[in-house]
């Protein structure tokens, strides 16, 4: 399993994958943090196709076209908001994952790079989200061909640390890691 599976701090928006995971806002028109990163690399073609999608709400996933980006798929969705842990963040984050990885599979991307969901300016704990994410990737993983291989990129350097410690956990051998920046 651990084959499938990478580790890199960098920038999401250069990765040469299928497709990249936008940790997006429900209305997907662009915010700060990767979502804004992301749309600032993709263009304005992206905005354009977002409005036609009428947002996504929480949990969910949606997928546009990737534009100006080396991927060519770019599967958006809207993580929780951490609110002391009480309000179904935990379930919601799962449903992040499986749900881009699901439509991974419905237009057959084989490669796909996921951000941290939820761990910036929406303040999920990210040891917590970090266990979430590599837990729901393996999960669907064991059960699935595609995708072939997953990527965590990590821009920052502590969500990137938190990452490399939950890997730990999970396999005796971690997977490939890359610490410089992609």
């Amino acid at each position: 399993m651990q084959h499938r599976l990478t580790l890199l701090h960098g920038d999401i928006t250069k990765l040469s994958v299928e497709a990249i995971v936008n940790a997006a806002n429900s209305s997907l028109l662009g915010g700060g943090g990767v979502d804004g990163a992301i749309h600032r690399a993709a263009g304005p073609e992206l905005v354009h196709e977002c409005r036609l999608l009428g947002g996504c709400k929480t949990g969910q996933a949606k997928l546009t076209r990737g534009y100006r980006l080396p991927a060519r798929a770019i599967i958006h969705t809207v993580g929780p908001v951490w609110n002391g842990g009480n309000a179904r963040e935990a379930e919601l984050l799962r449903s992040c994952y499986h749900a881009s990885l699901t439509l991974a599979v419905q237009h057959d991307l084989r490669t796909i790079a996921f951000p941290a969901i939820s761990c910036g300016i929406y303040g999920y704990p990210i040891g917590a989200a970090t266990r979430i994410a590599v837990r729901t990737v393996i999960e669907f993983l064991a059960t699935h061909m595609v995708p072939e291989h997953v990527t965590f990129v990590c821009f920052d350097t502590a969500v990137y640390t938190a990452y490399q410690e939950v890997m730990q956990e999970v396999f005796s051998n971690p997977p490939d890691t890359q610490p410089t920046h992609a």
